[in-house]
């Protein structure tokens, strides 16, 4: 069966294909390598979210991992304690892993399905983390006033994994402008798409610095001239030597002014996107919200700007009977996610299994129904009857 009904969605249409050959073509030709587009992009993008500083780098996971780094080299930590989402993606723990944190994993809430907030407090009192790694599953924003209550209380960094909730708000402020630092994904298929990229938003000009550094090799080509100075100064560098001195042991996680180039010009078209994909949403919130468990938010507070319709099965068989009918009428699914992340090798080798109701449930009966923003009222409705008929057939 041919798929009619994707996924994901090219958001790079053929308006920018034509703007970027004209612009690849021109005399004298672009630089297309990291230069001035990703800083224009990264001032372009900071103001959209609400953050004084963003970073560009090539992807959402090098955008947590660079975060994790930062934190772990800014001295700041008073342990390596971190608690993370059991929803969510792998590279949201793994540099966590890969760096000698000691990670703790959290229960999902069962209306947002990111941390749970009791199992996190519980955490919080028993550990005492110096850090607590967050998802805005979904896009689906989660109860950030709770969250905040937490942070002020505990005391720890908030690292916000927005990477694909871009677009959404809680209470009038942006996803993805509440953590110290916040990650985000400019993947195909996400909100907006710079092919591929990422880039991490914070208000700490510390961090920032760092963070500068650690995308390319530690040096500091890309710091402002005061801190180069300050920092030849204090090392008793010549000029001569300075621009290869590396003062971090960073990474090359750089983006380039194509990838650049293309973000301009889809920040252009958010607010469009986020109305598309919010009407979506909200369609299929009505037509299964009373069949089929799906995210809660509070509507009065939430604009949710998903990138897929998040749901669950009653049971791992009945899901099977879903996901069978939506492949017969060529709509493309998933599991959630990847559910719980608990259950992957990569975590239960390590730390062995970590089981809870939610994760558990999210695992064994996610799916994942299409939010595009070409998607039409009669498709979310034709969408939504196959999975709804699929479950009447049991009975």
């Amino acid at each position: 069966m041919d798929i009619k009904y994707h996924l994901a969605e090219d958001t790079i249409d053929r308006d920018d294909h034509r703007a970027l050959a004209e612009w690849l073509l021109a005399d004298p030709p672009p630089r297309l390598t990291m230069g001035p587009l990703t800083r224009q992009f990264e001032e372009k993008w900071s103001k959209w979210v609400g953050k004084k500083y963003s970073v560009l780098c090539n992807s959402g996971s090098s955008a947590n991992l660079l975060m994790y780094y930062a934190l772990l080299s800014s001295e700041r930590l008073a342990n390596h304690k971190v608690i993370v989402p059991s929803v969510g993606w792998v590279t949201t723990i793994a540099p966590a892993i890969q760096f000698g944190f000691e990670p703790i994993m959290c229960e999902a809430d069962p209306d947002t399905f990111g941390l749970d907030l009791n199992h996190l407090e519980n955490l919080l009192m028993m550990h005492r983390p110096s850090i607590v790694m967050m998802v805005q599953v979904l896009g689906v924003p989660h109860k950030m006033e709770e969250m905040k209550k937490l942070q002020a209380k505990f005391n720890f960094y908030l690292l916000e994994d927005a990477c694909a909730a871009m677009g959404s708000s809680y209470n009038g402020q942006n996803v993805g402008s509440f953590g110290d630092m916040s990650s985000f994904s400019f993947y195909f298929g996400h909100q907006i798409s710079t092919i591929e990229g990422g880039a991490v938003s914070t208000d700490d000009e510390d961090f920032y610095n760092t963070l500068l550094m650690l995308r390319s090799h530690g040096w500091s080509k890309d710091l402002n001239p005061t801190l180069r100075k300050k920092l030849t100064d204090h090392y008793g560098i010549d000029d001569f030597s300075e621009p290869f001195v590396f003062y971090d042991a960073g990474f090359n996680l750089r983006s380039t002014d194509l990838n650049a180039f293309l973000g301009i010009r889809q920040l252009d078209k958010m607010e469009w996107l986020i109305e598309r994909r919010f009407a979506n949403h909200k369609q299929y919130k009505t037509l299964l919200g009373n069949r089929f468990r799906t995210q809660n938010y509070d509507p009065k507070k939430c604009v949710v700007c998903s990138i897929h319709l998040g749901m669950l099965a009653d049971s791992r068989e009945q899901r099977k009977n879903i996901v069978a009918a939506l492949i017969k009428n060529g709509i493309e699914t998933r599991m959630f996610s990847a559910g719980n992340l608990g259950l992957h090798p990569f975590w239960s080798n390590k730390y062995g299994k970590f089981s809870a109701p939610m994760a558990d449930k999210i695992h064994n009966c996610g799916l994942f129904l299409p939010n595009n923003p070409s998607l039409k009222p009669e498709d979310i409705e034709f969408i939504s009857n196959v999975a709804v008929e699929s479950v009447k057939r049991e009975n």
